[in-house]
């Protein structure tokens, strides 16, 4: 989400643009509602709300809505019925809100949410379906932070919801992935961790390790000790944690502190042997069994990897089915559970 409104304010510098954004779903497809794309008047695009014939239907009305200034809502039928102009194969119905998005309102309003995104604070972006009426921040009154939040809890208090006159999204930090040990896996896991949606901190006592050109997606990098590490972390918004260090010692000095703060995840990568290793020395140090069963070691799910990018990849798709609640399953599993019907399943998702 970050990462789109900053693309966004970037291309608003340049020239309006209409804003294309999911409100409401039926069935089987692609995209969430409060997905968006923006357009821009040479054709370009940002974001994506599915792909195929879709999204082209949406970028050709979206022009039309560039030069009309006329809001309005478009259908995109999914079902694959053969009298539709505009036909997909994902088996569900989009209802997509148009609106052009221009000048200095406009402006104020992306770096209103970058503020908000970058701030730690909650806050919601209220669409209204009127063609008076532009969009518009709400912000949370709550008393407590969303670092103090778990994130079943902000998705309950925040969750995107369509009511008949409005849309309201909500706005709030990316999780934070905090990447102790700076090695081999740490690289691409920085990447795809980006890539995902996380913003990523990388720690490692060895500065020659440490550092910006093996690290350029890392929001924050941290060439210190883990204990000074965490007292300079800044609060963090939903942390999850990645132990890829190169020893035995480092995890133990990292989880003697971690176990003892609030965090989503905590995973450790290592053999089953130094697995065990660490858990019995922690054990005799009076940590409790069922603390020790709250982390994710060996880290990641179990495909087969075997290079450090494999690795990398096993490690997020852990940390997305934390985050999201997923079940870590092949899709073809549920498929085979479910028959043929699938229609209202939110997982058989693809971008065409």
């Amino acid at each position: 989400m970050l990462e789109f409104y900053q693309q966004l304010a970037q291309a608003m510098v340049k020239s309006p643009v209409v804003l294309a954004t999911v409100t409401h779903i039926k069935g089987s497809v692609p995209r969430e509602v409060g997905a968006k794309m923006f357009v821009c008047s040479d054709g370009c695009i940002g974001g994506t709300i599915g792909g195929g014939a879709g999204e082209a239907k949406i970028i050709t009305q979206a022009l039309k809505v560039l030069e009309t200034g006329e809001k309005q809502f478009i259908e995109i039928d999914l079902s694959g019925t053969q009298t539709r102009e505009t036909q997909g194969v994902c088996g569900g119905r989009m209802q997509v809100w148009l609106e052009r998005w221009a000048g200095k309102e406009a402006i104020a309003l992306v770096h209103q949410i970058l503020d908000i995104l970058n701030s730690g604070q909650a806050g919601a972006l209220v669409t209204p379906f009127d063609a008076a009426r532009f969009p518009y921040i709400r912000l949370s009154h709550a008393d407590r932070t969303l670092t103090q939040c778990s994130e079943t809890t902000i998705e309950m208090l925040y969750a995107t919801s369509l009511y008949p006159t409005a849309l309201v999204e909500p706005l709030f930090p990316l999780p934070t992935l905090l990447i102790i040990g700076a090695g081999h896996i740490a690289v691409p896991l920085a990447k795809i961790a980006k890539q995902a949606g996380f913003r990523v901190v990388v720690q490692d006592d060895r500065p020659d390790f440490t550092t910006k050109e093996r690290f350029p997606e890392a929001s924050l990098l941290l060439a210190l000790p883990i204990a000074s590490a965490l007292d300079t972390l800044p609060p963090a918004h939903q942390l999850y944690i990645a132990l890829v260090t190169r020893g035995i010692q480092q995890d133990l000095e990292a989880l003697r502190i971690l176990l003892q703060q609030p965090t989503q995840y905590i995973g450790m990568i290592g053999s089953e042997k130094r697995v065990r290793t660490v858990y019995q020395k922690l054990q005799q140090e009076g940590v409790l069994p069922n603390i020790l069963q709250s982390i994710h070691a060996p880290i990641g799910l179990d495909i087969g990897a075997l290079t450090p990018e494999e690795i990398a990849i096993s490690i997020c798709a852990e940390l997305i089915k934390v985050r999201r609640g997923g079940t870590g399953k092949s899709l073809s599993q549920r498929r085979q559970l479910l028959g043929d019907d699938l229609r209202e399943s939110p997982y058989i998702q693809t971008l065409a």
